[in-house]
């Protein structure tokens, strides 16, 4: 009885751990910039900016499923204990990286790869750990748990890497190693594998067609993103247009490996259980929807309504953080009461219904002024929070059930695969929608602001921002203004009308002058992502009912033989 509640304790501070660096380090850029002396709005300084974010998540998209696997061949609580002692390895050079400049950038981005796998080591083995440990009555509760330390980590992050910052930025990395140094002696001591190990064999070329044919795949979203020659994104650059194909098609030949390879990576048969693809597709899409959300909701606060409101840019994302707290809080109220939910309904109806709340949430925010009522933006927040409780617990608990039982490594690390790669593409799709609708809107409505102020002399050196810049220096906090003046000669900044620079280079003046265009191009998004979520919950209604799990057999034992066995 004992060994289920130090499986769940351990995977749950496992799985906090790895998802609050997946965002500690976003608010806390700017002050890691500084202290290592590196403007990031420089160009050359902008790839460091990039990888610092996208590096960690990348990583963790790679890795998941070839770890996963690997658990089901040499044991799940090995490879979690390994992921924990990597991870803290990891912490501890980050927070001990020498020098500045582009050296120390470099060394942080290698050292954030090292957090990363150990993160992987983690997150791949969490829900397998958890199934094995649980009852099949019980294990909607227990993933609820992880579930909700998983999602909410996400949000601490924000905020944790917003307080620690102004602190020291290096504490930023600090603070996960007291954690990890935990988490290492307790797995160590008192977590056990209650499995055999599945005697297989190491799919080489399967690994190796999925890691680099995902890694080339996101290599070329991020990129696609940067501006190239005179376009505001990347995504007509060659080399993008190479990275995206060759990588789709190499994830496209993966399925046809592994049905022909002597002990796949993933066995591709399971994806014959219409509960286990559903499940997947929509962990995906939620997940899209989930972080698009989040970054979009920071650019609106940090960007426009809080300068707008007084606030100095330096505390921007800070306070961003703050206000975001409804949608976690949410999340994790009815992530927890939706396993219990689970016992009395269909998961069919409980994921649909909960991805048409969250859907229809993001349908709500295209109403959204820039001048916005903060109590109008939290019920909706919350509202999108209740529907991604309720339907993210029944979708993993129905995942994981649905599969054999030396299966479980490599179903949880495609689950956390899928989460992953739902936050990579969340950046890659939802900032490209927001970029166009800016391309086209921004120099019009700088050019009036300018104009009614009688600047008409400084219209060539703000149309002259990539939208790339405007939104990364609105994610970092900074003010974009100061950075244009910076450029302007000072021949055409004495001739401007007394007062003039005060004004535009204030809190106020920038936001409010994009504030039209900004919200115009942010309505884009909601709206794409209300379609995505609608296509999701109505895929979730072609479940089989709760009482037919529609497991997939494989190697004449299914999943349900599996589960009675415990």
């Amino acid at each position: 009885m004992q060994e289920k509640w130090i499986a769940l304790s351990n995977t749950t501070i496992g799985q906090l751990m790895a998802t609050i660096n997946t965002s500690i380090i976003i608010v806390a850029l700017p002050s890691i910039f500084v202290g290592i002396h590196l403007n990031p709005m420089q160009a050359s300084s902008f790839p460091y900016l990039l990888w610092l974010i996208m590096s960690y998540m990348i990583v963790l998209s790679v890795l998941l499923v070839s770890i996963g696997k690997l658990s089901d061949i040499f044991g799940r609580v090995k490879i979690f204990n390994l992921g924990f002692l990597i991870f803290t390895i990891g912490s501890i050079l980050l927070y001990i990286a020498p020098g500045t400049g582009y050296t120390v950038a470099l060394e942080l981005i290698i050292f954030r790869i090292v957090q990363a796998v150990g993160g992987a080591f983690i997150m791949a083995n969490t829900f397998a750990i958890i199934t094995d440990n649980f009852l099949p009555k019980e294990r909607g509760f227990a993933i609820s748990i992880n579930s909700v330390a998983a999602v909410s980590g996400v949000s601490i992050g924000v905020v944790l890497g917003g307080i620690l910052s102004t602190i020291y930025w290096r504490d930023i990395f600090l603070i996960s190693i007291p954690i990890g140094v935990f988490g290492t002696l307790w797995s160590f001591l008192k977590l056990k594998d209650v499995r055999e190990r599945a005697a297989r064999h190491i799919d080489i070329p399967g690994n190796i067609l999925f890691a680099v044919g995902l890694i080339i795949l996101l290599l070329g979203v991020t990129y696609g993103i940067t501006p190239y020659k005179n376009n505001p994104m990347g995504w007509t650059n060659p080399l993008v247009i190479s990275a995206l194909a060759i990588g789709a098609i190499m994830l496209v030949l993966f399925p046809f490996v592994e049905n022909r390879v002597k002990g796949p990576m993933f066995d591709m048969r399971l994806f014959k259980s219409r509960n286990f693809s559903i499940s997947i597709f929509t962990a995906f899409v939620s997940a899209m929807t989930m972080m698009g959300l989040m970054y979009m909701l920071t650019l609106i606060f940090q960007g426009i309504w809080l300068p707008i409101r007084g606030y100095r840019y330096a505390v921007t994302p800070l306070w961003a953080g703050i206000y975001m707290l409804p949608l976690p809080i949410f999340m994790g109220i009815f992530g927890v009461l939706s396993s219990k939910l689970a016992e009395r309904f269909d998961a069919r109806w409980l994921t649909t219904i909960g991805l048409f709340i969250s859907g229809f949430a993001l349908l709500a925010l295209v109403t959204l002024t820039y001048n916005f009522s903060y109590v109008f933006l939290a019920i909706v927040i919350s509202i999108f929070g209740i529907g991604y409780g309720i339907f993210n617990v029944p979708n993993l608990t129905v995942a994981m059930s649905s599969v054999p039982a030396d299966e479980r490594g490599a179903t949880s690390g495609i689950l956390n695969t899928m989460r992953n790669t739902g936050y990579a593409a969340s950046i890659g799709a939802f900032f490209s929608i927001l970029l166009l609708g800016l391309s086209l809107t921004y120099p019009g409505s700088i050019t009036h602001g300018l104009n009614s102020e009688n600047a008409q002399s400084l219209v060539q050196y703000f149309n002259n921002i990539p939208p790339t810049e405007i939104l990364f220096s609105t994610f970092l906090g900074l003010n974009t203004v100061k950075d244009v003046i910076s450029t302007v000669p000072a021949s055409v900044i004495s001739g401007l009308p007394s007062g003039v620079m005060d004004t535009i280079s204030g809190n106020i003046w920038f936001p409010e002058t994009i504030a039209t265009a900004f919200m115009t191009s942010m309505h884009d998004v909601f709206y794409v992502g209300f379609g995505a979520s609608i296509i999701a919950g109505i895929a979730s209604l072609f479940r089989t009912p709760s009482g037919d799990n529609g497991e997939a057999k494989v190697g004449g034992n299914n999943a349900s033989r599996n589960n009675r066995s415990k």
